[in-house]
C-alpha cells in the first residue's frame, strides 16, 4: 500500500442550487427533530426485504443499541447543513471518516441505491406526504446523491490504491499466533490463507474482521492493527477487547466469539488495512496522542512507526484508564515513548485508589500479567521508562495539565463521551479544530466531524 493515501474529490457547496438550499434550510430542523422515528422505520423495512444486510453486513449489536440508525441518517442530515451554511465545518473529513469504513466493509456503488429507496420511503411515512411535497423530496435527493456519490468516487479510489476489484476487500486469514494480555484482552496474529502477503498498512489503520456465528450470520467488526507484525514482514496484528453486556446493551458478538473460540490455526475473515487515523511519521510538527482505554491500540501502531523511523519530533502521550489491572499496553506504551528521543507519556488512572501509590515502573509491572513470553523484558522496559520521565496520575485525563506544545497535531482515540470531553478541553486549550484528529470505537464517529 502507497505511503499516502487518496484524497475526497473537492465538493462544492454550489453544486446545490439555491432553489434547493432554501429548501433544506427551511425543512432541516424537522427532519433532524424527526431522526429517532425515520430510522428504526428505515432499518425495519430494508432488512425485512434485505435480510442478507443484517446478517453479513451489519453489526447486529450495534443495531440494537441504535447507534447505527442514528448515525447513518445523522450523516445525511449533517452533510446537508455543511452544504447550505457556512460556518458548518466542511464535510470533507467526514466524508472521507465514513469512506475508509466503507472501504473496510467492501461497500459497493449499489447499495447505496438500497439505502437511497428505504431512507426516503421512511421519511415519507414519518413527515406525511403533505409535508414531503415532491419540492421537497427533490432537494433532499439531491442533498443525498451528492453525498454518495462523492463517497462512490472516493472509495473507488481507496480500492484502486488497494489494488483489488471494488468490494473486493476480505481475505482469509489463518491466526498463527493468540496471546490473552489479561482476562478480557486479547492479541491475534493472522496470515492470508491464499498464501499472497497482507499488504503494508499505515500506523493507525484497522481491519474488519468477518466470524460466522452458530446461527449462520457472518457479523463484522474492526480493530486496529497494533504495532509489528509479530508473525513477521505480511502478517496482521490486533487486538480484541471482550464486551459484555451491560443493561439494555448487548454483549459484543464478534469480539465475543473470537475470544472463547478462535484458537491458533484458524480461519477468519480479515480485510486489508484501512482508515484515515493516520501519523505522517517523518513529519517534523509536535504530536500529541491521546487516547483512553482500548483506544490506546491505535497508538501503539503510531509509536511504533515513529520508533521505527528514529522519529526526532517531540511527542507526547497521554493515556486514560480505570485503574492500572485494565492498563494492559501500559509496559508496551512506556517503552516505546520511552526510546524516542523527545517523547513524553503522563497516564492517568480514575480510581484514586488503585493508582495513589503508583510510580511508572509499577504500572508497568502490573501491563500484562497473563503474558506467557516477555512480560519480563516488557517490565524492565516501562520501569526504564519511569526512570526517563513517564508520569502517572489519578482522576480524569486533563489536557491542559499537560501542557501541550504549541502547533502540535492531536490524534484522539476512546469512547463518544471521552472524545466530545476531550474535543472540549482542546477547544479551551486554543487548539485549532483542523489540528485534530479522531478516531471512535462506534458507529457514529463521523458526528464529531
Amino acid at each position: 500500500m502507497s505511503t499516502t493515501l487518496p484524497g475526497l474529490r473537492p465538493i462544492e457547496r454550489t453544486q446545490l442550487s439555491q432553489e434547493h438550499a432554501d429548501t433544506i434550510r427551511a425543512t432541516l430542523p424537522l427532519v433532524g427533530s424527526k431522526i429517532d422515528e425515520i430510522t428504526p422505520l428505515f432499518y425495519a423495512t430494508m432488512f425485512e426485504r434485505h435480510p442478507e444486510l443484517i446478517d453479513n453486513l451489519f453489526n447486529r449489536g450495534n443495531q440494537k443499541q441504535g447507534a447505527q440508525q442514528r448515525a447513518l441518517a445523522a450523516s445525511v442530515a449533517t452533510f446537508a447543513a455543511a452544504l447550505v451554511n457556512e460556518s458548518v465545518p466542511d464535510p470533507r473529513d467526514l466524508l472521507e471518516r465514513i469512506g475508509h469504513k466503507h472501504a473496510s466493509l467492501g461497500i459497493t456503488p449499489d447499495q447505496y441505491q438500497i439505502v437511497h429507496d428505504h431512507l426516503f420511503e421512511a421519511i415519507v411515512k414519518v413527515l406525511g406526504a403533505d409535508v414531503v411535497t415532491p419540492d421537497v423530496a427533490a432537494a433532499w435527493d439531491a442533498v443525498y446523491w451528492m453525498m454518495a456519490e462523492s463517497l462512490i468516487g472516493f472509495e473507488q479510489d481507496l480500492y484502486a490504491q488497494a489494488g483489488v476489484e471494488i468490494g473486493d476487500v476480505f481475505r482469509r486469514g489463518e491466526v498463527v499466533r493468540r496471546r490473552e494480555l489479561s482476562e478480557d484482552v486479547l492479541r491475534f496474529t493472522v496470515a492470508a490463507q491464499d498464501g499472497q502477503a497482507f499488504p503494508a498498512y499505515l500506523p493507525g489503520q484497522y481491519v474488519s474482521v468477518g466470524v460466522t456465528l452458530p446461527d449462520g450470520a457472518r457479523q463484522l467488526r474492526q480493530y486496529s492493527l497494533v504495532g509489528e507484525p509479530e508473525g513477521g514482514a505480511g502478517t496482521l496484528t490486533f487486538a480484541v477487547k471482550r464486551v459484555a453486556a451491560v443493561d439494555r446493551l448487548p454483549a459484543g458478538e464478534v469480539s465475543n466469539w473470537l475470544a472463547d473460540h478462535v484458537q491458533e490455526g484458524d480461519v477468519i475473515d480479515v480485510t486489508l488495512p484501512f482508515g484515515d487515523l493516520v501519523v505522517d511519521v517523518r513529519g517534523a510538527e509536535p504530536l500529541v496522542l491521546v487516547s483512553a482505554g482500548i483506544g490506546t491500540t491505535p497508538m501503539l501502531g503510531i509509536l511504533q512507526a515513529l520508533h521505527a523511523d528514529g522519529a526526532q519530533r517531540p511527542v507526547t502521550v497521554l493515556h486514560a484508564e480505570a485503574n492500572r489491572g485494565a492498563d494492559v499496553f501500559a509496559a508496551e506504551r512506556a517503552a516505546l515513548v520511552a526510546d524516542l528521543p523527545h517523547g513524553r507519556l503522563i497516564t492517568w488512572y480514575g480510581d484514586p485508589q488503585a493508582g495513589q501509590d503508583l510510580d511508572p515502573g509499577t504500572a508497568a509491572d502490573a501491563a500484562e500479567p497473563r503474558e506467557e513470553a516477555g512480560a519480563g523484558e516488557a517490565a524492565a522496559a516501562g520501569r526504564e521508562a519511569g526512570a526517563r520521565g513517564a508520569e502517572v496520575r489519578t482522576g480524569r485525563l486533563d489536557v491542559a495539565a499537560a501542557g501541550l506544545p504549541d502547533d502540535a497535531l492531536v490524534y484522539v482515540c476512546g469512547s463518544n463521551a471521552f472524545l466530545q470531553g476531550v474535543r472540549e478541553q482542546l477547544s479551551a486549550a486554543g487548539v485549532a479544530d483542523e489540528r485534530v484528529h479522531f478516531e471512535l470505537f462506534a458507529p457514529n464517529d463521523w458526528l464529531l466531524g
